[in-house]
């Protein structure tokens, strides 16, 4: 890994350092995020939603994971606004404990046959707090290896945070499919599943101990040096940065409504529809998952050197066109057309959301960036990822087939489409101002 522009005086420790606390503190809460996501497509509806009818059950429990989206604007208002007022770092650990302890206290949960009502409603205030941490995490996340990185390299430094989620789901599945074909049935519903949600408390430890030990940005830095970060930065990025908002949000809702149907509508479709076991769709998601660890820092890197926008407009594209072709090769049974259709639905999610983090965080100013990119990233996942299970199941209930689900990812890639054209090109004197003057304000000799 190269250090940052010479300039900036940040050391190649400190970027390394970085970039290892972007990936695996979002890769540790996206864990948390991504548990909670698996089991409600496999264990969480007869235990929280007891219901004579399953689908009721899998939209009662998707629900709740609706609930993790809902509530993130609120962390991405709140955090957001702090990060951009006293830096990455203090509002990071915080999003971190928040996420692990809610996801641990998941995992003690009595079910309703224990406590009746009192079961779901803990659960979705759980997965609330949940959504909470997790909308405050991603724009800080991102920042904090862009932000000790080249800014001529925002694609791939920043990339670290993109691969939280797939690194993150990888962990999780593998955690599940490891619990479900090493207990039976009945071991599994009977309590086994809650094993997944209590490792969080050692994941977090491990975050926080890498994330405790660097100093914030060196962007932040100076903002702070200059008496520059702002007081009202919420209100600023509606007034200052509206197409660049609108442009942010537009350009995610179509990675998220791919994402939510590769790694969690599809455990429904593959399990109840096509008749697969539990185990071969959770391989399925796994195999994916794993190559999406690879493909996103690739495409991050690949979107420095070509247009940003072009490489994640052909993703959008792809989106459009696959699952189609996905529904087609799966309701054949064939557990190797399942496991080639998810793989390459993760690569086409994998080819936007790798230069996603550059492309958001590039709308806003640096000093408004958290904000910004925070709103961005929790308003878009609104209208992405917390309704595409809701909308999937609604749909595939009424049409008995997958063409409705396939029809209403091409919108939300389309609408992606439009969010590309408003948005604009990466500007790099931005940062090499505000580094220079940072590195240049360090006594001699020092690094960050």
């Amino acid at each position: 890994m190269d250090a940052a522009a010479p300039a900036t005086g940040v050391s190649r420790a400190s970027v390394r350092k970085a970039y290892a606390a972007s990936l695996t503190g979002t890769s540790l809460e996206w864990y948390d995020f991504a548990v909670y996501s698996s089991a409600s497509a496999l264990v969480l509806p007869q235990l929280f939603f007891p219901s004579s009818d399953p689908l009721t059950g899998t939209l009662l429990a998707f629900s709740t994971y609706a609930v993790g989206y809902v509530a993130r604007p609120l962390g991405g208002i709140l955090f957001g606004r702090l990060g951009d007022v006293i830096g990455r770092k203090k509002v990071l650990v915080a999003t971190l404990l928040l996420i692990g302890i809610a996801t641990f206290v998941i995992g003690l949960l009595p079910t309703y046959a224990t406590i009746g009502v009192a079961a779901p409603v803990l659960l979705v205030l759980m997965r609330f707090a949940q959504g909470v941490g997790v909308g405050g995490e991603w724009g800080g996340a991102v920042l904090l290896s862009a932000e000790f990185g080249d800014p001529r390299r925002r694609g791939f430094y920043s990339s670290a945070a993109q691969v939280g989620p797939p690194a993150g789901n990888l962990l999780a599945n593998g955690v599940l499919g490891l619990l479900t074909v090493t207990m039976s049935e009945e071991t599994f519903e009977g309590g086994g599943w809650r094993i997944a949600f209590l490792l969080s408390a050692l994941l977090v430890a491990f975050g926080l101990w890498i994330r405790l030990k660097l100093e914030d940005t060196p962007v932040f830095q100076a903002i702070a040096e200059r008496g520059d970060a702002p007081s009202a930065p919420v209100r600023e990025v509606f007034r200052t940065s509206p197409r660049g908002l609108v442009a942010a949000i537009c350009s995610r809702v179509g990675p998220d409504v791919l994402y939510a149907m590769f790694t969690v509508f599809v455990l429904t479709y593959g399990t109840t529809v096509v008749g697969f076991s539990r185990g071969q769709v959770l391989a399925a998601v796994l195999v994916g998952s794993a190559c999406q660890l690879f493909l996103m820092p690739l495409a991050g890197a690949v979107s420095d050197r070509v247009n940003r926008r072009l490489l994640y407009a052909i993703g959008a594209v792809c989106a459009i066109v696959w699952p189609f072709a996905f529904f087609a090769l799966v309701d054949g049974g064939s557990h190797v057309a399942l496991t080639v259709g998810v793989v390459v639905g993760l690569a086409i999610h994998a080819c936007m959301y790798g230069p996603q983090a550059a492309f958001v965080t590039e709308q806003f100013s640096p000093r408004l960036r958290y904000t910004g990119s925070s709103l961005a990233y929790t308003i878009a996942g609104i209208f992405g990822g917390a309704l595409a299970p809701l909308a999937f199941t609604a749909l595939l209930d009424a049409t008995g087939s997958g063409t409705a689900i396939a029809v209403y990812i091409a919108v939300a890639a389309v609408v992606t489409l439009v969010g590309l054209a408003l948005g604009r090109d990466p500007d790099p004197a931005e940062d090499d101002a505000l580094l220079a003057e940072n590195a240049a304000k360090r006594p001699a000799g020092r690094a960050a």
